[in-house]
């Protein structure tokens, strides 16, 4: 089969397309023939060399992909047929023509729905799902500060918020990723370029700060972050593209507000939690994708690109300038 390839870690230039043997599903996994992937940070950063996939995963990029069931290993349960159109959340592989996937790992494609559209579901909603619900415990009427508003995992937790009933604010560096953001429901919306989002959040909560942070900066929005956070507030760092140093008074402050630190990584979670996680997903939210619920669910790709593409999809990602998912096609 073919899968994405690199010899080297470094720039996307390494990156490029070449035949490797196609998986065996092992005892109780699935194999998926790949019709979409869709591209994550983790996926830049395994490339430069920075973040391994975990111990047993396939070392070929991608973590979620979108496509129909070709084969049944040992020991199956019988919840899917080869045919079935499903999505699913990877620790690695989706960048190639086939993947083996633990059954529970799997998803049916909402009805009405392309490949496209369903690769770029699993690992963004997944992972704002598990942080607001699994980590952050969010309740009805709570205040929502969502960074990088318009990525993936962004887009997904406005919606996600909103389904559960809580206010979604957010954060992103251009006037047309704040729009995106209004556009799928955030209540509020600030330029971290230009102006203080934090000192912007307590006016718009009118002093009372933010009870959820989700968090994929880090050590660069410390002080602002903890300057909105709310008394008992939550704050779950899942990424650290602002760096993970931190330099002044953190702890005295967190405890002056008897706040919380969380942290969170998907990937490298057990396959039983992982198990968990998607049948909540499942049972809970995966409904409101399908046409005349409300409210109406909806991933938003950015753009699409060949396989043999990678490398300007990796670049267009690098440039932070998307708005949504970029989904890689296998044709």
């Amino acid at each position: 089969m073919l899968a994405v390839y690199f010899d080297r870690p470094g720039g996307p230039e390494n990156l490029y397309v070449k035949e490797v043997m196609k998986p065996q599903p092992r005892e109780g996994e699935v194999l998926v023939k790949v019709s979409a992937s869709a591209l994550n940070r983790a996926d830049l950063l395994q490339r430069r060399g920075k973040y391994p996939p975990p111990k047993g995963a396939s070392d070929i990029l991608g973590l979620e992909a979108a496509g129909s069931v070709a084969g049944l290993g040992p020991g199956c349960k019988g919840r899917w047929k080869v045919g079935d159109a499903v999505m699913a959340l990877l620790s690695g592989g989706g960048q190639a023509e086939y993947v083996s996937v633990p059954e529970g790992h799997l998803m049916p494609v909402p009805s009405d729905m392309t490949f496209i559209q369903a690769a770029a579901i699993p690992e963004a909603w997944l992972t704002a799902f598990q942080l607001l619900h699994f980590v952050g415990k969010i309740q009805k009427g709570e205040r929502v500060l969502i960074h990088a508003g318009a990525s993936g995992v962004g887009l997904a937790a406005i919606q996600l918020v909103r389904l559960a009933q809580a206010v979604p604010i957010v954060t992103a560096g251009t006037p047309e990723k704040l729009k995106a953001a209004a556009n799928a429901g955030a209540a509020a919306g600030f330029n971290y370029k230009n102006e203080d989002f934090s000192e912007k959040v307590l006016e718009f909560t009118q002093g009372a700060g933010v009870d959820i942070i989700l968090d994929c900066v880090g050590g660069s929005y410390w002080e602002k972050n903890l300057n909105c956070l709310s008394t008992d507030g939550r704050w779950i760092i899942y990424g650290l593209l602002g760096g993970g140093e931190v330099h002044g008074d953190l702890f005295a402050r967190l405890l002056s507000k008897r706040g919380s630190i969380h942290t969170s990584l998907l990937r490298s979670r057990d396959k039983e939690y992982k198990e968990q996680l998607v049948k909540a997903f499942t049972e809970d939210v995966l409904p409101y994708f399908s046409g005349g619920t409300s409210p109406h669910l909806q991933p938003l790709v950015d753009s699409v690109y060949p396989l043999y593409e990678i490398a300007e999809a990796h670049r267009l990602m690098e440039e932070n300038k998307n708005i949504g998912k970029i989904v890689i096609e296998l044709l």
